[in-house]
């Protein structure tokens, strides 16, 4: 899939098409290896399949990056930022695949939706965005959201806290990825994160390493592969589209989240699962199209 020529310039319409495919595939492929992470179960750290999944990962886009740029892609403009993005992504791949392991599917997906409300709020800070009293209305009723699909009765579960840690990673993941694609190709992005990431959970693997058997290392495998198909495809549409065009489409993941929990788990959401999701989906959609018409302005 060919990038846009210019980062900076209005990416055509056909490219916008792309990105939206590109990032409603990589939804489809993040939930999928969500799943697999939780048939994995709770007994294994999630440092372990951090490793396990940047390793995968990691071998699938090596070659890719071989195949479409040559060893040019490994040169980088900006190391201290892929630092950064790095240690964000393999703190909220751990705490992603905690709460995966710890509580519903679903339930994960109603607090991920908030990853927009959050990207706003860090792209003030990152990215020095103008936000006016629309879209800062928008962000607290997001968190009010948040607040609901957690546990309006104050009982919130350790599970819904990674997961909670997992969307402010992300969202700062996005807002960085974003900065990053000014300079550097999307394979260059994924490859830094996932050698980090590789490195970062290695050196942790000696003091929480587990030999799994091969009906648990066929999951973390499989979650290594969707993963790393995702990682690169979501990379491709925040570049190809502007991000308030794509990141809607992240919203199919609760689809994909309440399937799941029904097939394998035989698990219905409950209510104040879902209105919290529908309270934090209107309040990213707003937001997206908040942004896009500043833009058109």
């Amino acid at each position: 899939m060919p990038l846009p020529p210019s980062p900076a310039a209005e990416p055509p319409r056909q490219s916008t098409a792309l990105g939206i495919l590109a990032m409603t595939i990589a939804v489809g492929c993040l939930a999928s290896m969500g799943m697999f992470i939780k048939l994995v179960g709770p007994d294994y750290s999630p440092f372990q399949a951090t490793f396990l999944r940047n390793s995968v990962a990691a071998a699938m886009v090596v070659p890719m990056i071989l195949w479409t740029g040559g060893t040019a892609a490994f040169k980088t403009q900006n190391p201290w930022g892929h630092a950064a993005r790095s240690f964000t992504g393999v703190l909220g791949n751990a705490s992603f695949f905690q709460a995966y392991a710890l509580i519903p599917l679903v339930s994960v997906s109603a607090v991920a939706m908030s990853v927009p409300i959050f990207a706003t709020l860090f792209a003030i800070v990152y990215l020095k965005e103008k936000v006016g009293i629309h879209r800062w209305g928008a962000i607290i009723v997001g968190f009010i959201g948040v607040l609901v699909a957690l546990n309006p009765g104050g009982n919130i579960e350790t599970g819904s806290l990674f997961a909670l840690l997992g969307v402010i990673c992300w969202a700062m993941t996005i807002v960085m990825v974003k900065r990053l694609s000014a300079t550097e190709s999307a394979f260059t992005i994924v490859f830094y994160y996932m050698i980090a990431g590789v490195l970062v959970a290695g050196c942790i693997m000696p003091f929480v390493w587990i030999t799994p058997p091969w009906e648990i290392m066929r999951y973390y495998l499989a979650a290594g592969v969707v993963g790393g198909m995702g990682q690169i495809l979501m990379t491709l549409a925040i570049r190809l589209a502007p991000a308030s065009v794509v990141i809607p489409f992240e919203y199919t993941a609760i689809l994909w989240a309440v399937s799941y929990d029904l097939l394998l788990w035989g698990n219905t959401p409950g209510g104040t699962t879902i209105l919290g999701a529908g309270i934090v989906i209107v309040t990213g959609l707003y937001i997206a199209r908040r942004e896009t018409r500043q833009k058109e302005q």
